[in-house]
């Protein structure tokens, strides 16, 4: 029997796939909604991070999707500036400890730009998303529970707040709320939000009666006021416990699609049900996501300040490369650090031959995977030519060696000497250059190329490192090669032709002593055992 081959959903990657499956869920519902919204929570208690910005750089690919099957969608990006701050980000000024428990949109911008601390650390995502071209609809969580947008919501969960209890306590064990309500007034003495317990909800009024009686919060004693008091549920001067939030959200808003994080699933869970059970709604349909690690292999936090920014990445590299960071899988956590960026120009680079045929692919399920990715890390509007690539170490290299007064013309004749054929006023290859320019100023590191070695020229790599660390004289280190290849039994020109690879990505470049020199003999040294020990894996 002959199995007929799969069949490609729309252009062959996840992004099409969570699409198509949204549609068919929306279908099954029996819903026909006239726009599709998607959602992503940005939080604004601290520095944003890569982390933050995949969550909705991964929603936008979504929403993309949907569109390519013929669907209306938006993104939603909603700003949690109501939170509570519970700890001081590392990097930020410690006077900040005073606000602990305040809503991050009541305290005061410690840098002076915005209206407030929550608005600030709001604004530097939605930067990161205006730089890579993400389009989204802002919504404030401040301004939402001011407007009254959450009333209906609020009012159906403290209303039945005996059963969300409960759902809380069988979904995720936990008790609280079967004592006090889903809901955090803000005191009108003290100003915080997290010290105060909501008792009872009177409907007729829609207030809430509290005390400010304090809380544990990482695992240290927050005291309250001891004030006691009511607030007006719709008056925007309290917030839904974001164990009842998402729902709230997913009802007011209409949303049909949500991702979230591993540490998330049993609040999704709960919410889910407080959806079903309590709104009477299907909730939004899901998939999980795994976190960004540091260098170290620890989940990238605001809190610990191991932050990658998106500004950062963006300043060596086009946003493409961010975008491809986010969409060329969904599963599965990632180790990402500064380091790693020239990898993924690599790939870019890569991917832009696969698209332009310069790079053939036989699998055609693999092909229009590749294809796809291509277009979608450029938000469906991809270029209609390849650019020039110019290796990134390479043009790092001669921007480190290039006369301070004439930079970009010494880089351009060393780039037309190497053979390589550029129109220098294109946007795509000057902002190569610009952003390799900023990395030779500020980043001492090499990008190590995997390429495939023989056990030679490993051998003659490794006893390399150990030379170019001993000496810094050129001379003495562009001549240690021809000894080494002869050491080893190599043509020159083979061994010549495999550390270009691994050290600049081109088969050939500039003499290699003086390189060594201006990359660091360290940096070339380290860069030239990491190659010969992915070698022997």
């Amino acid at each position: 029997m002959v199995l007929e081959a799969p069949q490609i959903i729309g252009r062959g990657t996840w992004l099409d796939k969570v699409a198509s499956e949204i549609l068919d869920r929306e279908k099954r519902l029996g819903r026909n909604a006239e726009i599709l919204r998607v959602e992503s929570g940005l939080g604004a208690s601290g520095i944003p991070h890569i982390g933050n910005y995949s969550d909705a750089a991964r929603a936008y690919g979504v929403k993309l999707a949907l569109e390519t099957m013929g669907a209306r969608a938006e993104l939603i990006a909603f700003s949690d500036d109501k939170d509570g701050l519970r700890k001081v980000p590392a990097g930020l000024p410690k006077t900040l400890s005073k606000y602990i428990g305040f809503p991050v949109s009541s305290i005061p911008d410690p840098f002076g730009c915005h209206d407030s601390y929550g608005v600030h650390m709001s604004g530097l995502l939605l930067d990161a998303l205006d730089k890579t071209g993400i389009m989204y609809r802002s919504i404030s969580g401040t301004q939402a529970y001011k407007d009254g947008l959450f009333n209906q919501q609020i009012d159906k969960i403290l209303t039945n707040a005996v059963r969300v209890g409960e759902i809380i306590s069988e979904t995720l064990g936990q008790e609280k709320y079967t004592e006090v309500l889903p809901y955090f007034p803000v005191c009108e003495n003290c100003g915080r939000i997290y010290t105060t317990r909501a008792l009872e909800y009177v409907r007729e009024r829609h207030v809430v009666r509290y005390s400010c009686d304090g809380m544990e919060l990482r695992g240290e004693t927050l005291n309250g006021c001891g004030h006691k008091g009511e607030v007006d549920v719709f008056s925007g001067d309290g917030k839904l416990s974001w164990k009842v939030e998402f729902a709230a959200r997913w009802s007011a808003l209409k949303i049909n699609y949500e991702a979230y994080g591993k540490e998330l699933i049993d609040s999704v869970k709960a919410n889910d049900r407080i959806m079903e059970e309590i709104l009477h709604e299907p909730p939004p349909y899901h998939t999980r996501y795994e976190h960004f690690l540091d260098k170290t292999g620890a989940k990238v936090s605001k809190s610990v300040g191991n932050v990658l920014a998106p500004q950062l990445w963006l300043r060596y590299a086009p946003p493409q490369t961010l975008l491809l960071l986010m969409y060329k899988r969904s599963v599965g956590s990632r180790a990402i650090w500064v380091k790693d960026i020239p990898t993924y120009i690599a790939e870019l680079d890569e991917l832009e031959d696969v698209y332009f045929g310069r790079r053939e692919v036989k699998d055609p399920r693999e092909l229009a995977r590749l294809r796809g990715l291509y277009e979608y890390v450029w938000r469906l509007s991809p270029p209609k030519s390849p650019s020039v690539h110019v290796p990134h170490n390479l043009l790092v290299y001669l921007v480190k060696v290039a006369p301070k007064s004439r930079e970009k013309e010494f880089v351009l004749e060393k780039l037309r000497g190497y053979g390589y054929h550029f129109d220098p006023e294109d946007r795509r290859f000057q902002e190569r250059l610009e952003h390799a320019a900023n990395w030779a100023k500020e980043v001492e590191t090499i990008a190590t190329n995997t390429i495939q070695i023989q056990p030679a020229e490993r051998d003659a790599m490794l006893e390399l490192a150990g030379i170019i660390n001993a000496s810094d004289d050129e001379n003495y280190l562009q001549n240690a090669i021809f000894t080494v290849a002869r050491k080893h039994n190599l043509q020159t020109g083979a061994l010549f032709k495999a550390l270009y690879r691994v050290l600049i990505g081109s088969d050939s470049g500039p003499r290699l002593g003086p390189y060594i020199l201006a990359m660091g003999r360290e940096n070339v040294a380290m860069a030239l055992a990491a190659a010969a020990r992915m070698a022997t894996k």
